[in-house]
């Protein structure tokens, strides 16, 4: 049982799934929460950077606290594309804005996500210092689906 495909708002492609990644000592979903939306700035690596570009509006992020907490805590949406980040003094740097959505019933921890065979492909488990990185919708029902279901720690 998938997802069935959603389009983009007043797009002609297929939502696509992300996870973006932040300190919860620098933002957390909390501080993410009370603000509505923020410019997802700072982005400083060329992997997560072309991620950043290949976003667009409509699409859909988990919203992942590295550092201590290692888990997915909540969903946003795009609701602006890539444009020149405000924050880089040199480079070709950008950044999308986006708006928080709502929390995860239950954070799903890292740990959780290694437990789960069917998430053994995910970017986080093979490349997981990347700060922008895509989800397949499978995997995104998936963490969904873990978060109604599993217990907080």
């Amino acid at each position: 049982m998938g997802l069935p495909i959603q389009m983009s708002p007043g797009m002609d492609s297929p939502v696509k799934y992300w996870l973006i990644k932040q300190e919860p000592s620098s933002y957390s979903w909390q501080d993410f929460l009370a603000d509505k939306k923020t410019a997802w700035t700072g982005v400083r690596n060329f992997q997560a950077r072309n991620n950043l570009r290949a976003m667009k509006k409509g699409d859909r992020a988990l919203y992942y606290h590295s550092g201590e907490q290692k888990a997915a805590v909540g969903l946003a949406e795009v609701i602006k594309e890539a444009y020149p980040d405000p924050t880089a003094t040199e480079g070709d740097w950008v950044c999308v804005d986006v708006a928080a959505v709502k929390s995860l019933k239950h954070p799903v921890t890292l740990e959780a996500i290694k437990r789960e065979k069917s998430l053994a492909g995910m970017v986080l488990l093979k490349n997981s210092r990347l700060s922008v990185q895509p989800v397949s919708a499978a995997e995104f029902e998936k963490i969904i689906s873990m978060a109604e279901i599993q217990k907080p720690a």
